[in-house]
């Protein structure tokens, strides 16, 4: 179905148009993929997924300049919704990276990331899912042995669950200006004190200024090569793609990976040879590996754990099964217009990105709608809204364009209020 829908003039002088919603733009592609059988993945690939508040959190005072505390954030959560966004996510072929940034996991705390995990372990997902381990279940960290035995106990917690680890990074540390040996230190203590696999998390400071300086001098280097059998890779959030070519090429010989969170530029990491110069290469697979239970591909490539995923799931995933069948033409197909869409809901301030992921989960019926966390959906505006829209719409992102385009009317009239 095709739907047009008029929109305003925009504050940034474009004049009114319309944005023509179609919802089966990608039926050709769905029967294409099928065609073409299932053949192994070529690229791991996790989404970084949102939580959706109850309705009534309408009515909480909570902002970004008076944030909620964290048991007050967690009574609005709408367990059930969140849940089936998991689920939805996970059948498009992707695995579940849970109690992240993306979930906001600085805002919500530990309990509520507790019930997360807890709950996504339920779902027994295929594939298996990964978290985020940290130290925020304490109000005060006396010292690094506090801080080591607390993310070592989240940790546990998230193997018992049944999903993977990923370390997330440690405000505390740049708080306290913390040096290169103290850093590698202690990794090294909550490394020795666990069982792999393991992932580092590097997130750079457009996503949380505190942790401008984290890994100092030539700590990250030395602590992936503490234990390579153990630590599998690392989740690099700094939006420096140079960097990340340069730094999957050091840990490939250690038969470790990099998931590229780079938001702006995924399209070409995942696919990989940036070294050819060739419009359209792609990575040659080296070898395969073995990271926890799934096979793992290595070569001149990133594999992928995105906020991004949360909202292009459908395009993205068929662009991933046509990788993987060798149809690099039909996966850029998908991937850049997901991509250019991808580098508007997370343009600056960067932070402010789970905006466009909760608007567009709310167009397409996922979700009642589209708040955030401490009302963080007002930090956008409405001409921000709407390059969104268009861009989905480009992107193949829209699934039900009679519903989208009923709520995309509803909020010209209404707004964020």
């Amino acid at each position: 179905m095709q739907v047009e829908v008029k929109v305003p003039s925009r504050e940034s002088g474009v004049k009114g148009s319309s944005i023509r919603l179609d919802d089966a733009l990608l039926t050709l592609y769905r029967k294409e993929v099928e065609a073409l059988g299932s053949p192994r993945p070529v690229r791991l690939a996790y989404a970084a997924v949102h939580v959706v508040m109850r309705d009534d959190y309408r009515t909480c005072p909570h902002s970004p300049a008076r944030p909620g505390d964290a048991a007050s954030i967690a009574d609005f959560i709408d367990w059930e919704a969140t849940g089936r966004i998991r689920q939805r996510i996970s059948s498009l072929g992707f695995g579940i990276a849970e109690a992240m940034d993306t979930a906001h996991r600085f805002r919500i705390g530990w309990k509520a990331a507790e019930r997360l995990i807890r709950e996504c372990g339920r779902l027994h997902l295929t594939p298996r899912f990964i978290a985020g381990a940290g130290a925020d279940h304490l109000t005060d960290i006396a010292n690094k042995t506090k801080l080591v035995e607390a993310v070592v106990y989240q940790a546990n917690f998230i193997q018992e669950a049944g999903g993977q680890v990923i370390l997330l990074p440690l405000p505390w540390l740049t708080r306290n200006r913390l040096d290169e040996s103290a850093y590698v230190e202690i990794y090294g203590e909550i490394i020795r004190s666990l069982s792999g696999p393991l992932f580092i998390h590097w997130l750079g400071e457009k996503f949380m200024p505190e942790l401008a300086g984290y890994f100092p001098g030539q700590s990250f280097d030395r602590i992936m090569a503490l234990d390579p059998a153990k630590v599998r890779g690392t989740k690099l959030s700094l939006l420096d793609s140079a960097f990340e070519i340069s730094c999957r090429e050091k840990l490939i010989e250690r038969d470790q990976i990099v998931f590229t969170g780079d938001d702006f530029n995924f399209e070409s990491l995942i696919r990989g040879d940036h070294q050819s110069g060739e419009e359209g290469a792609v990575g040659d697979i080296a070898r395969w590996v073995e990271i926890g239970d799934s096979p793992c591909a290595l070569g001149n490539f990133s594999h992928a754990l995105l906020g991004a995923f949360d909202g292009i799931a459908e395009p993205a995933g068929l662009a991933l099964r046509y990788l993987a069948c060798g149809r690099v033409d039909r996966y850029r197909e998908l991937m850049l217009p997901s991509e250019e869409l991808s580098r508007t809901i997370f343009e600056a301030p960067t932070g402010n990105y789970k905006a466009g992921l909760a608007f567009l989960s709310w167009l397409n019926g996922h979700q009642e709608n589209f708040m955030l966390v401490n009302h963080e959906e007002k930090g956008r505006d409405r001409d921000h809204y709407l390059r969104v829209v268009e861009l989905a719409a480009r992107a193949r992102v829209i699934s039900n364009a009679s519903l989208a385009a009923e709520r995309l009317r509803t909020f010209l009239e209404k707004g964020k209020d």
